[in-house]
């Protein structure tokens, strides 16, 4: 799943591939929030580990589940 972070003053976003689902991602989110000084950290597919402050925290937009199609997908 893809995931785009706004962090404020960056004029890119962050663009994150995860295996977590959006539910998990949510549930990240809420916890950095919950949290004083919090910390939105996020493990992508490759492993690593993104970490923002959430004071710097502009947006996060969470993508859908797609499903990818299996061989050549063309019809006759």
């Amino acid at each position: 799943m893809e995931i785009k972070i706004g962090v404020r003053s960056v004029h890119r976003e962050l663009v994150v591939e995860t295996d977590l689902s959006a539910e998990q991602v949510q549930e990240e989110l809420g916890k950095a929030l919950a949290a004083d000084r919090g910390i939105f950290s996020i493990t992508d597919s490759k492993g690593r580990r993104v970490l923002i402050p959430i004071t710097s925290l502009g947006f996060i937009e969470i993508g859908g589940e797609e499903a990818r199609p299996v061989g050549f997908g063309g019809t006759l």
